[in-house]
This record gives C-alpha cells, sequence and structure tokens, in this order.
C-alpha cells in the first residue's frame, strides 16, 4: 500500500513552536500537555486551531522575525485582531477599515495586524488581492491600455498600481483617473470566483499634504502619501498553520516614501520635477542633481508628516532603534537576522550606524514569519 498523505500541517512545525511559545512564556507551564493536544488534533483533522494567546505571541515573533524590517524594537507592542471566526468579504472588508481606523488613530500610528480565517485541509481561506490596503491607482493611458507591461503605455498615478487598477475597472470600478486615488478592496473569497469590490469609507484613509518648510512652490506639486503602510499580499504563517489574509502594519520611515514611492524611476518619478523647479543643474550626473533633488523631497516628507501630527520616523533614528533591538536580543541570546540590503536606508546610508557592521543571516525557514503569499 502506499504510504499515506502527509498531514496539511506539518506536526513538526507545530511542534516547534509549541516549544518556543511555552520557553518564551513561563507563566504558561511547560509544553507537554499541550504539545500532545495539537499533535493529536493534527491527527485527527490534518490541522489544528491556536488558542488566542499562540495567535497573539505569533504574530508578534512573526515580525520579530522580519528580516526586511527595522522597526523591530517594537514587536512586543504589535495589537493583534484574532478575527479567526470571519470568512465571507463583506466581514473581511468590514474589519479591514476597522484596522485602518484602529492603526491611523487620528495620527498616533499603532503597529496593527488583523488575522483571518487560516487555511483548511480542502478550503482555503479568502484572499485579499491589494498588496496594501490602502495604494493609490496607476491609469493606464494611450494605445494599449490593457497590456500586463507597464511600460507600454504611460500611466497616470502610482504605476505600482496598475494591474490592479485594470482589475477593479474590469470589475466596475468608476475611478476619476487621479494622480492619487486610492484604490477599491478587492477580495477573492475562493480560487476562480469573481473578486468583490469595496470602497474606502472616507474616515479609513489618512492622508497628508506634502509641503516643504522652505520652498512654498512644493505644495503646488500637489503631492500627498497615506499614513498606514498595511501589507495586505503576504501570510502569516505560524507553527505551520497558514493565514493567507493577515494585513499589517507599523509605521513609515521617510525614505518610504521620499525615497522609493514618489522618487524611483518606476513609481512616480519626481526627481526631475524637483530639480526642475530647484534650479538645478541636471545636464550631468555629476552635478549630483538627483541627489540634491532626492534629500529635498524627503525633507518635505519629514516636515509634512510631522506638521500634520502622524507618526514617522526618519532613517538615522530608526536606524539607533534596530541597533538597539539587535542590544536587546543579543543579551537575551537570540539572534537578530537581517537582510543588509532592506535595513540600510536608500538615502545617506554611510551615515547611519546599521551601515558599518554584518548581521546574523537569514534563514528562510525561520518561523513563525510572514511569508510571499502562495498562488490559489
Amino acid at each position: 500500500m502506499p504510504p499515506p498523505p502527509p498531514p496539511f500541517t506539518d506536526p513538526d512545525q507545530a511542534a516547534d513552536f509549541v516549544r518556543q511559545f511555552h520557553h518564551e512564556r513561563p507563566a504558561a507551564g511547560g509544553p507537554g500537555p499541550r504539545l500532545r493536544a495539537v499533535l493529536d488534533e493534527i491527527d485527527r483533522t490534518g490541522s489544528y486551531r491556536h488558542t488566542p494567546a499562540e495567535l497573539t505571541y505569533g504574530a508578534k515573533l512573526a515580525w520579530r522575525n522580519a528580516a526586511r524590517c527595522i522597526g523591530r524594537l517594537y514587536w512586543r507592542s504589535l495589537v493583534v485582531r484574532d478575527l479567526r471566526h470571519l470568512t465571507e468579504p463583506d466581514d473581511i472588508a468590514a474589519e479591514c477599515f476597522e484596522h485602518l481606523r484602529l492603526a491611523g488613530n487620528g495620527g498616533r500610528i499603532r503597529p496593527v495586524v488583523s488575522v483571518f480565517a487560516p487555511d483548511r485541509p480542502d478550503r482555503p481561506a479568502a484572499r485579499i488581492l491589494n498588496q496594501q490596503l490602502v495604494r493609490y491607482a496607476g491609469h493606464r493611458v494611450g494605445e494599449d491600455v490593457d497590456s500586463e507591461d507597464v511600460d507600454s503605455a504611460d500611466v497616470v498615478g502610482d504605476p505600482a498600481g496598475a494591474a490592479l487598477t485594470t482589475r477593479a475597472r474590469e470589475l466596475g470600478w468608476k475611478c476619476a483617473e487621479d494622480r492619487f486615488e486610492v484604490l477599491p478592496l478587492l477580495i477573492q473569497q475562493r480560487p476562480g470566483e469573481r473578486p468583490v469590490r469595496y470602497e474606502h469609507p472616507d474616515d479609513t484613509t489618512l492622508e497628508v499634504p506634502l509641503l516643504h518648510p522652505d520652498h512654498a512652490w512644493f505644495a503646488d506639486l500637489g503631492l500627498r502619501w497615506y499614513a498606514v503602510p498595511a501589507i495586505s499580499d503576504m501570510t502569516l504563517e505560524i507553527g505551520g498553520v497558514r493565514y493567507p489574509t493577515a494585513p499589517f502594519n507599523g509605521w513609515y520611515m521617510g525614505t518610504e516614501i521620499g525615497a522609493r514611492n514618489l522618487a524611483d524611476a518606476d513609481r512616480y518619478d519626481m526627481l526631475g520635477t524637483v530639480a526642475e523647479r530647484l534650479g538645478l543643474d541636471t545636464s550631468s550626473d555629476r552635478t549630483l542633481w538627483r541627489d540634491r533633488a532626492l534629500i529635498e523631497l524627503n525633507v518635505a516628507v519629514l516636515h509634512s508628516f510631522q506638521e500634520a501630527g502622524v507618526t514617522i520616523a526618519d532613517h538615522h533614528t530608526e536606524s539607533e532603534r534596530f541597533l538597539k533591538h539587535v542590544a536587546q536580543e543579543a543579551r537575551l541570546g537570540r539572534p537578530t537576522p537581517a537582510d543588509w540590503s532592506w535595513i540600510v536606508p536608500p538615502v545617506s546610508g554611510g551615515l547611519t550606524p546599521v551601515y558599518h557592521r554584518y548581521y546574523d543571516p537569514v534563514d528562510p525557514a525561520l518561523r513563525p514569519a510572514f511569508v510571499p503569499r502562495e498562488a490559489w
């Protein structure tokens, strides 16, 4: 006889997590009884259900293990919303909007994760199709507006949102084709089903108009950015259980907006415009006009968020906080895996303390973790 198929949830991963949970949470007692119960449940059903305490701690550990995140010092402060009982798109959308309200917090951004139903044997969970709960649309113009190649047509707005914009329009989204137009939320309940579209209520999208402390003309550029960077296209994996719908957020570091979202050539590509308004010589790369424009763009982002009372970190302060986190973990005998290319900021990297050292290697098998979501 052929061997039986493996269980849906790996019992070794489950056991590793149960042991880690009880090791780091001594008040929970020894792992023996819980370990036996989990392995029995996997044997009977193919998977198991986390206790609320396990889910909460597992989600926090996933943030602690996030090798690309520089903001892990505050991993213990993550607000974990246990929404595993919700499976319908209407309910998921409503709680995603509540997530944005809670995380936005009037500008005092709170780290939040909202965990919906996990994948179960023969029953995949619903998916949010958006990369983030808030993201700007990219409206294709030109002859080949249906092409999947963003470079084949000009884009009004954010090119990173072009594919989802096309899909939203196919679902009946009536858009204004503005440069900073918030995409609707698209939720797909099952493989092959038509996604459901949801417009954001006005009170869920906190945005900051961008101004410059020294250049009044900067306001005429009409730039703005949203306050809550809630990632919604990754799977939260804890002890072998996969939660494909678990949007999570921290707060922005200024360079994410000023040096990437607004500056990258395949995003809003604003450096040339800013350089022109600054009167810089753009005839040669040796004038460092891009560097100078980049700094002023980042100055505007930090200034605007501060003036609006919205939480944001600068890359110098966040670098010092990260090294404090590394030191704290070392005192507890734990490594801090880090992807150097993501930890070092994209502006003045060599001026930050995170640049001048090595980090523990990244283990792609480390769990709990936020991992790229598998296709249906």
